[in-house]
């Protein structure tokens, strides 16, 4: 099976499954609901998402244990993308080419449905339910909650925001960048590689080398993402383009040009891809993985 075959097939089942747990949510007011699917079902590539159901395949972990976690670092990503583009942030009007949940409903919806999503996540890992076994269970919550937040995620938001309204740092270094991309974007993916063998109760060479992986793929994913912004067309990409420059924001790009940036970017590959040395064929698809960083184009 190819890696767009194998994308589209953990697209498909995650998709599905998010769905039955958005029906399932009975009790929640309609318009809330509604908002939550819109930011949840729009499209994308499920990229997190194959990544877990990858890394728990390639060590034999449970897959419906590894769907729940998947659809729940779904809905974590899904609800910072609701929250990111506000315009109190970075005010985007456009999501995976159709308009971002505070476009298509208001800010207070908008803010509601990620928030809404972010404790539904948590409260998916822990119901019986999610087949999750019991030594996975709490180093799995902790894990995506510290990769969610502060520490991780929300804390890159923050550090982009600084610099975006503050203009702090006044003149961005490399380290300044890769700090705020190793948070904003790698904490998930990271997360995402090592879900894997957390799952499956693999020892710690097999998480450390997952964790090399993860740490490599998301600083490529965030490379290729920059020279999306300069090279992609909006109807490629699905949302707008060319706001980095525009912005005057610190990238990869900005800071060494186009080339440059290529150049780090087949530099990470490459450690990417030597971290799954001692995994033979079954990692195929994780390399996969790591190609798709220099040929994607959304």
């Amino acid at each position: 099976m190819t890696f767009e075959a194998r994308l589209t097939q953990a697209r498909v089942l995650v998709e599905g499954d998010l769905g039955r747990r958005l029906e399932a949510c009975r009790r929640t007011p309609a318009r809330l609901r509604a908002a939550m699917a819109h930011a949840v079902l729009g499209g994308g590539k499920r990229f997190r998402p194959f990544l877990v159901l990858e890394t728990a395949a390639l060590f034999d972990a449970p897959p419906a244990a590894a769907l729940a976690v998947a659809s729940a670092l779904e809905a974590i990503h899904c609800y910072s993308l609701a929250h990111d583009d506000l315009p109190s942030m970075d005010n985007d009007e456009t999501r995976r080419g159709r308009p971002t949940v505070w476009k298509a409903y208001d800010e207070w919806t908008a803010i509601l449905a990620g928030d809404a999503l972010l404790t539904a996540a948590f409260a998916w890992l822990a119901e019986p339910a999610s087949a999750i076994p019991p030594h996975a269970l709490g180093a799995l919550v902790a894990e995506l909650a510290d990769a969610a937040g502060p520490a991780g995620m929300v804390g890159g938001q923050v550090i982009d925001l600084q610099a975006d309204k503050l203009g702090e740092p006044k003149i961005p270094t490399l380290a300044h960048v890769k700090t705020l991309q190793e948070m904003k974007t790698g904490a998930l993916i990271r997360f995402a590689c090592r879900a894997g063998p957390l799952l499956a109760g693999r020892p710690a060479a097999d998480l450390d080398a997952l964790t090399v992986y993860g740490e490599a793929l998301g600083f490529a994913f965030q490379i290729s993402d920059d020279l999306l912004d300069v090279t992609g067309s909006a109807a490629e990409v699905g949302k707008a383009v060319a706001k980095d420059a525009a912005a005057g924001k610190a990238t990869l790009v900005s800071l060494y040009g186009l080339d440059g940036a290529r150049r780090v970017l087949a530099a990470t590959q490459a450690r990417a891809l030597d971290a799954l040395r001692d995994y033979g064929p079954r990692a195929g698809p994780l390399r996969s993985a790591v190609d798709f960083m220099s040929a994607r184009k959304s």
